[in-house]
Parts: structure tokens; sequence; C-alpha cells
């Protein structure tokens, strides 16, 4: 049985449970409890606050985790990044009132800044020869400037939107971050084993994401001029269809350039053109 350290809440918490649930680990979540067994795959999930998961997976408490990589930085533990999510993207940045005239880091000099993430903060001003005071809270770091607490802060942006509302401005961007698989360096074979197939299993759905899956009916003579803008993850599959002079043609495209694709197949004479979302994608 493989353990899985999960945030107990919030986005990083729900975009890990979906994967889970895209990847046929099924769980019975209704009774609340912290610790939950797989009944089709041999994991359980243990739900941990965030800044809790990285020492767990480095004592064994866990196996593997699934973390915020400014949690893992902050935290400083001993364990193996295992592989990048591509999700829960955020960044840790320095921002101050929107009314102060930026003119660059030194502007730091001597400020107190509040924030939760005390050593990734110290290590920068360090490398940026920065004497700042770091004023350590947790939670609502956004309101220490309004209420006098400090003169700016160092923390997590999303989208902008709280900084926004607090009156403030993000003028530097320390670190990215995004959700990272951490492990235990002292995994057993048998637990292994069971992680390189949860990966498989990961990757299939990541694959997956973003794209689709898609069919149409091409005149013969335009074929290669199709093909030009639908490679395929190797090449479009092609099949003469009984009406002399056509054929059918299947490939994946990506979403995001999805409807000018369509526009440039509709050009060449394309017909019949079917678009199907794709769940899962084995390479």
């Amino acid at each position: 049985m493989l353990r899985i350290a999960v945030q107990a809440k919030g986005r990083l918490h729900e975009e890990t449970m979906t994967m889970l649930e895209e990847s046929s680990i099924k769980m019975d979540l209704g009774k609340r409890l912290l610790l939950v067994s797989s009944k089709s795959f041999p994991v359980e999930i243990l739900f941990l606050r965030d800044d809790d998961i990285p020492q767990a997976v480095a004592t064994g408490i866990a196996d593997v985790g699934i973390v915020g990589e400014n949690e893992f930085v902050e935290k400083g533990e001993d364990a193996n990044i295992i592989r990048r999510l591509d999700f829960s993207k955020c960044r840790l940045s320095l921002a101050i009132p929107k009314e102060v005239d930026y003119k660059g880091l030194e502007w730091f000099e001597g400020k107190k800044i509040a924030t939760s993430y005390p050593n990734i903060l110290k290590d920068f001003l360090k490398a940026n020869n920065i004497n700042a005071d770091v004023h350590v809270i947790t939670g609502s770091v956004e309101i220490a400037p309004s209420i006098k607490l400090a003169d700016c802060i160092f923390d997590i942006v999303s989208s902008g939107s709280t900084l926004v509302t607090n009156n403030l401005k993000e003028v530097e961007v320390v670190m990215k971050s995004e959700a990272l698989m951490i492990g235990n360096k002292n995994l057993s074979a048998e637990k292994q084993e069971i992680l390189d197939e949860l990966l498989f299993r990961f990757n299939s759905y990541k694959n997956a994401e973003g794209k689709k899956y898609i069919i149409l009916n091409v005149p013969n003579d335009r074929i290669n001029d199709v093909c030009e803008i639908l490679p395929g993850m190797k090449s479009p599959t092609i099949t003469p269809l009984v009406k002399e002079g056509w054929s059918s043609m299947h490939s994946v495209i990506e979403e995001k350039t999805f409807w000018e694709i369509i526009s440039k197949l509709k050009a060449l004479g394309a017909e019949g053109i079917l678009v199907i979302p794709i769940e899962k994608m084995i390479l």
C-alpha cells in the first residue's frame, strides 16, 4: 500500500482529487476521514495541512505527497521531487502599496516585510544584499500594510485580485510555483512499483488534457495540404472512403488552436468534421 499525502482543502486539493479520480483511483470520501483507502488501487490518501506535507514525506509518515512548490522550498525538507504536475500554478511576489513610486529593489532596504514564507524571502534578500525586517504572520498577509503592521508584503499571487482589493501592486516576482509530487528517499521496491503504475496513469490523463480527437473527410487531392496543419502525434491516420476520390483522416489537435485549425480545414474542402474529447492518451 502506497500512502499519498494530499492537501486537506483548497484549490490544490481539488485539482489533486480530480487527477486521482481521472486515473481511476476510487475512494469513499463521504465520512470526512483523515486517512482513506482506495477501493480500486493499492493506495491510501492522508489529508494534511499543506505546510505539513513536506515533513510527512521526508520522515516516512507518507510515501509520497502532492504539495505546492512554494511550501516544499520553504520547508527545505529532504525529499525527492518525483515530477512537476503542471497545475495549481502561482508565484511568490513582493507587493507594495499601489501609490508608492517604485524604482527598484533598493526600495525594500530597511522596510518591514510581512510574509508566511520567511526562508524564501530571506534567501532572496541576502542574494540581493538588502537588509529588511522580515515579519512572519500566517494568513491574511495582504492586510498588513493597511493596518500599519508592515510596509509591504511577500506572498502568493495567482490572479492578483487580492492585491488589487487591498490597494497593493506586485513589483517583484521572486519564484514561480506549481504542484509537485515529492517522495520519500527510501521507498521499498514494492511501493516504487505501485508509484510507477500511478505515474503511468497520471501521464495518460495529463497527455490527454487540452487535446481533441478529430475525424474529417477530405478530397484526396488535398490530403498533403491537410497533413501540413494536422500532423497528429506522429502523422494523421488516412483511410480511403467508398466514395471515390475521398479519404477519412484522423488526428489529435490542441484545443487552444481548435477554431483556427477548423477554419483552415474547411477552406481546404474538408467535410463531415467530427470532434471528440479525449479522456486518456497513452504515448
